[in-house]
């Protein structure tokens, strides 16, 4: 993203705007996870982007929709012995989903054309915000185009859609975050560490394969296909990477599709995840640095320590649905933190630049 006029006067309330769209957002994807841990995400069977927003408002419309959800694979070979009752607590959920992300948007449109009449934003912010929407209408579309191959054929969307899915709504939550920061961190509390940003983006890299595996999780219901710890059902490497109770996987399947060994990696990343931030909260220590990195340096560890624990509370708990579903969520939510925190610290690291 281009450097952008930062005015403590004029571009203040702009920043804020952007921290609200990023708390909007973040809601979103937890909503997001509460939808799929419920089996709520294929209970709409129409997309309207307007009138969509009104859920049923009286038995009759209920019928009609509950009617509609009888006619997909998920009611016919999963759910058939819902009642009416089951099928508006599964629709609250995709349609509260949904609703929130239509309020994402006015909040961000309306401030946007309140900005421009006030002429606030400047003329280098424009692109920015026009890809910030873009991004936004494009994980719209995603989110449509998943749930429509979920009616089709299938009883659950596909993890593999529920990631990219996942991908991009964190993609806009990094992108919206780092437009902000640009607004509001004065360039004197940014440190020039070429090496110590290299190890960030590493980790970074690390965190983002570690947030598919989590999707992958969810997409797969895994936690409850090994609700043990330290091992996996007593096994410390699973035996079963190949084969999950009648199914056999091969070449790249057996490490995207098998919930055994997504559940296995998905651990074992979080370990070397640790490892790794241990080894930066180390290499830090000596760093002069400015206040703002001075006072959130311990971050990192601190909340990689407490994502581990929800992940082993949550891998204990897997076989109960309403405790896998809160600690889910929980978890989902500090891996979010995370991600943030390590974008953070990636904006006040810079490389030093040399003279050519």
């Amino acid at each position: 993203m281009q450097n952008v006029v930062r005015n403590s006067t004029n571009t203040k309330p702009i920043a804020i705007w952007l921290l609200i769209g990023v708390g909007m957002i973040i809601i979103q994807t937890l909503l997001g996870g509460i939808t799929r841990l419920t089996g709520s995400g294929l209970s709409i069977t129409e997309w309207d982007p307007i009138m969509g927003a009104i859920p049923p408002l009286n038995d009759q419309q209920w019928i009609e929709a509950f009617n509609k959800y009888k006619q997909i694979p998920q009611y016919q070979h999963i759910n058939s012995s819902f009642t009416i009752s089951d099928f508006k607590f599964i629709f609250f959920w995709e349609w509260f989903h949904r609703l929130w992300a239509r309020l994402i948007g006015v909040v961000f449109f309306i401030p946007f054309i309140w900005f421009l009449y006030k002429k606030k934003i400047k003329r280098n912010m424009v692109k920015p915000l026009l890809i910030l929407f873009l991004l936004g209408g494009l994980q719209g579309l995603v989110g449509w185009i998943m749930v429509a191959s979920g009616l089709q054929d299938l009883v659950y969307v596909s993890h593999i859609r529920l990631a990219i899915h996942f991908l991009l709504a964190l993609g806009l939550l990094c992108y919206t975050t780092w437009f902000a920061l640009q607004l509001l961190i004065p360039d004197d509390q940014l440190i020039k560490n070429t090496s110590l940003r290299k190890y960030t983006f590493f980790i970074l890299a690390i965190l983002i394969i570690q947030l598919v595996y989590g999707a992958f999780m969810a997409g797969l219901k895994a936690a409850p296909v090994a609700a043990t710890w330290p091992t996996i059902n007593g096994e410390w490497i699973p035996s079963n990477f190949n084969t999950y109770g009648v199914k056999q996987f091969s070449g790249l399947q057996i490490i995207t599709d098998n919930p055994i060994a997504v559940q296995f990696i998905h651990r074992t990343i979080a370990y070397i995840l640790a490892i790794f931030i241990a080894i930066w909260s180390f290499k830090i220590r000596k760093i002069k640095a400015g206040r703002l990195f001075y006072e959130t340096r311990w971050f990192p560890i601190f909340i990689v320590l407490i994502q581990i624990e929800l992940g082993i509370l949550t891998a204990l708990n897997a076989a109960h649905s309403t405790r896998l579903l809160y600690l889910g969520v929980a978890h989902q939510f500090v891996a979010m933190v995370l991600l943030l925190v390590l974008v953070w610290m990636l904006y006040l690291i810079r490389p030093i630049k040399l003279n050519s």
